[in-house]
């Protein structure tokens, strides 16, 4: 029988239960999503919005799949796998994800540490990234273990930072005054004058990748791992099959905001800082300063303080959480042991970021593991998910159609790709750290 809660959602607008999506929207643009969006814009312009179009558009497919076939199974994926193939394989796929989240957490810890660094006295930045991050680990640590209801408490404030995200980037998006003509060009399919194509290659000691900001543009906008554990989060929802709808409009809503947020600060970047591209945040800020005005500069660091933080808490969570739906563990983001394994992949994302930053190790070779499950775990979640939208014992009448399949066939060929071409990335950098 459902709850007084269950049954006013359940009468309630579509747009009023929105929640899911937007936390998965906030997971995928993170930190290096801001800096790639903003690359893109001042390395070509306009002239890639039809791109970051597409990305959005197949991501949009695999959340919308996602969506449904966990609302029509009323199961998790992991749970649904487990019946349909067997428990072994659901827990694979609880594995490789947690792995790939936990290996990159290390970079949530150090956006966090770049901020921080920024702030420290002369001669003590290290210590005070240190203490910042284990600062910010200890805080979610205990909110972990003290809140009740962990999803709701979090939907609530990621409505909350989406709303600060958009108000910020879209008052300097104001201010910047971009050439609407070219952003319609834009959205035109092209190839930006000077952009050369090719794979990854060593030159002179180093590795140099063309379509390095394509190819980073595509893999973050269009998060297979996001997109997979939309089947957990709607489940948090307690929506079943009378929700089909309410989780497809959820995932739009998701996507639209995702892709809208990316478009307005390529498109800030390509009309400010137009052949300035910048290699990190503080670069990006301190480049936009003189360039926007001290207000707009100060409502862009307000918007910053989101985009470092909503990833750093949800990354480690759908982690956890996933190893535990994967090995047949209570798998809602308040269970223990979702909560215990979360906590697992906050502290693995500090110490290796402690390491890293302590040993000045590159943060490139720290991230090789997590760039190894990128390559297996993208094409196994995409392709598991294609299947399991077309399955008609999972969806019956419900299964996807010829435009959703051709779409998803499509997404999973740019996933391959991607994956195919970081393969060929990781050994050159395994040739070169051999050489070193």
């Amino acid at each position: 029988m459902p709850t007084p809660v269950d049954a006013a959602t359940a009468r309630s607008p579509w747009w009023r239960s929105i929640g899911p999506a937007l936390i998965t929207a906030c997971v995928v643009f993170g930190p290096g999503s801001l800096v790639i969006s903003s690359n893109v814009g001042a390395t070509y312009g306009y002239e890639l919005l039809w791109l970051l179009a597409l990305a959005g558009l197949l991501m949009g497919a695999y959340m919308t799949m996602s969506a449904r076939t966990g609302v029509t199974a009323s199961a998790s994926h992991f749970t649904t796998l487990a019946r349909e193939v067997n428990r072994p394989f659901a827990a694979l796929l609880g594995i490789v994800l947690c792995l790939t989240c936990a290996a990159f957490q290390f970079s949530n810890n150090l956006a966090i540490a770049l901020v921080a660094g920024a702030f420290a006295p002369e001669g003590h930045t290290l210590t005070v990234q240190i203490l910042a991050m284990g600062a910010l680990n200890l805080v979610l640590g205990v909110f972990l273990f003290k809140a009740t209801h962990v999803f709701k408490t979090i939907e609530r404030i990621m409505k909350v930072m989406v709303g600060v995200v958009l108000v910020s980037f879209l008052f300097n998006l104001f201010i910047a005054k971009p050439d609407w003509l070219g952003v319609l060009k834009g959205l035109v399919p092209g190839i930006p004058e000077g952009l050369s194509l090719g794979i990854p290659r060593i030159v002179e000691g180093a590795i140099t990748d063309p379509l390095v900001l394509i190819a980073s543009l595509l893999g973050t906008t269009f998060s297979v791992a996001g997109a997979f554990f939309q089947g957990n989060l709607v489940r948090e929802k307690n929506w079943d099959v009378e929700d089909y709808y309410r989780g497809i409009g959820d995932s739009v809503a998701g996507v639209c905001v995702l892709t809208l947020v990316s478009a307005i600060i390529m498109t800030t970047a390509a009309t400010v800082i137009f052949g300035r591209p910048a290699d990190n945040i503080a670069g990006l800020a301190l480049t936009l300063r003189p360039l926007l005005g001290w207000v707009a500069f100060y409502v862009f660091c307000i918007g910053l303080v989101p985009i470092a933080l909503n990833p750093f808490l949800i990354n480690a969570m759908i982690g956890g959480t996933a190893l535990a739906d994967g090995l047949g563990l209570p798998g809602k983001l308040s269970d223990r042991w979702p909560r215990i394994l979360t906590l697992g992949v906050l502290l693995v994302g500090f110490f290796v970021a402690a390491f890293g930053l302590w040993t000045r190790t590159a943060p490139v070779n720290l991230m090789i593991v997590g760039q190894a499950m990128t390559v297996i775990g993208n094409p196994l979640m995409a392709g598991t998910l294609l299947w399991l939208a077309n399955r008609r014992n999972v969806m019956g009448e419900r299964r996807n159609r010829v435009f959703t399949n051709v779409v998803g066939v499509l997404g999973f060929l740019v996933v391959l790709a991607l994956s195919l071409r970081m393969v060929w990335f990781l050994y050159l950098r395994i040739s070169l750290l051999r050489g070193a």
